[in-house]
């Protein structure tokens, strides 16, 4: 796969949640840690996304905050 995103996060297919227009894919990247996306019904059918898969959680932002507390 070769894309111009510079964060492509690998990770597991862990839940797969259908609405009616679009599905949340929560991915787990590591242990107690997973990222969840929000893409279309026809993106996930596309893709043949199914829990267990191996996926990549890939960001693409024009910027990115950082924060503390």
């Amino acid at each position: 796969m070769k894309i111009s995103a510079r964060n492509t996060l690998p990770g597991i297919v862990r839940k797969i949640k259908e609405g009616a227009v679009n599905a949340e894919v929560t991915i787990e990247l590591a242990p107690s840690l997973s990222i969840v996306s929000i893409i279309t019904l026809e993106a996930v059918r596309g893709l043949k996304l199914k829990a267990g898969d191996r996926a990549y959680a890939v960001i693409k932002a024009s910027s990115v905050m950082v924060g503390v507390d």
